[in-house]
């Protein structure tokens, strides 16, 4: 064997190793964020069923007691404080779950056959500001990308780095740098920073 075509060999899978690994975190995983986001906690709604979290607000409903019935906002340390049911956790837990709470504390207290329905009334807000024209707080709804948030705050101002915008999902401390091209979806409770460029 030529020892010059080992080595030439050797050098081709290094340099086409290393274009993989740059392009897997570029163009992003099936979720639509940099594969380099593996490491994380998922974002609130990414995974699975939607799971409750601070800022959301649900709609109850108890066919026993109209009274109890209306709508209560998940508190920022995850709670929903309930009238005659007192504090019920419910960051983590899907509608389908906290239903269950709901009816557990009502058991042989309030109701025997506790009747309970919860549905999201409005997810938690998302926040977005730098270089924005409008900069703020905004409704979230299903499906927001990264491009629907930056339009929904005015757009782009002249000093936005359109290479450069920083996600920080709710509940985590961790900023993930992306593209405004990138496939991005957005979460309840995100917090979005458009970097300034630098000239």
């Amino acid at each position: 064997m030529n020892p010059c075509r080992g080595v030439f060999g050797l050098l081709l899978a290094l340099v086409v190793a290393g274009c993989s690994a740059v392009s897997a975190v570029g163009v992003g995983d099936a979720q639509g964020l940099p594969s380099s986001y593996a490491s994380v906690a998922p974002a609130r709604g990414s995974v699975g069923p939607y799971a409750l979290g601070p800022g959301d607000r649900i709609r109850l409903k108890v066919y026993s007691d109209d009274q109890m019935s209306g709508e209560y906002e998940v508190d920022s340390a995850g709670f929903v404080s309930i009238p005659l049911v007192g504090e019920v956790r419910a960051a983590g837990m899907t509608t389908r779950q906290l239903e269950r709470a709901v009816a557990a504390r009502m058991q042989g207290k309030l109701a025997q056959k506790p009747e309970v329905n919860i549905e999201i009334a409005a997810y938690a807000p998302f926040y977005i500001y730098g270089e924005v024209k409008k900069a703020g707080e905004y409704p979230y709804r299903p499906g927001l990308t990264l491009a629907d948030a930056v339009a929904t705050a005015g757009g782009l101002t002249y000093r936005a780095d359109e290479d450069r915008i920083a996600i920080r999902h709710a509940g985590t401390r961790t900023e993930q740098v992306v593209r405004l091209g990138a496939p991005i979806r957005i979460h309840p409770g995100d917090n979005i920073r458009v970097i300034e460029r630098i000239f």
